[in-house]
């Protein structure tokens, strides 16, 4: 199975001047662990996720004045559309994190997750019967 069968087309693409509390209420809303940030000054896209802002809550960061930009990840693992799903959790494993942004030619065309591969990898009949 291929990333682009387990992939999330849902990207939330913020700016780097978005508040936590903004980024967070957005990624609530669309129900995803992780956002686009699109930075053009900065010259490129990066990632934000959900562990990005509880990380600055337990540093007792104000949500309303801390900025998306100062949070994100910067040096980005990007994966494929035709990336298999272990090359996808490989990634994950090799750089710690849980979500990849996934690109083609044109720019970001969905994010792919542990929980998407997970999803795939496990029958559905399993998860009913548990």
């Amino acid at each position: 199975m291929l990333v682009r069968d387990a992939m999330s087309t849902v990207v939330l693409t913020i700016g780097p001047t978005h508040t936590l509390r903004q980024a967070a209420r957005l990624m609530a809303a669309r129900r995803v662990g992780a956002a686009v940030v699109l930075d053009t000054d900065a010259g490129g896209l990066g990632i934000i996720t959900e562990r990005d802002i509880l990380n600055s809550l337990a540093r007792e960061q104000d949500p309303d004045q801390e900025t998306a930009g100062s949070h994100t990840t910067r040096d980005v693992v990007f994966a494929a559309p035709t990336w298999t799903l272990t090359e996808a959790a490989e990634a994950m494993t090799r750089g710690g994190f849980r979500h990849l942004v996934v690109l083609d030619g044109r720019g970001p065309v969905g994010i792919v997750s542990v929980r998407d591969i997970i999803r795939c990898w496990i029958p559905a009949h399993s998860v009913a019967a548990g």
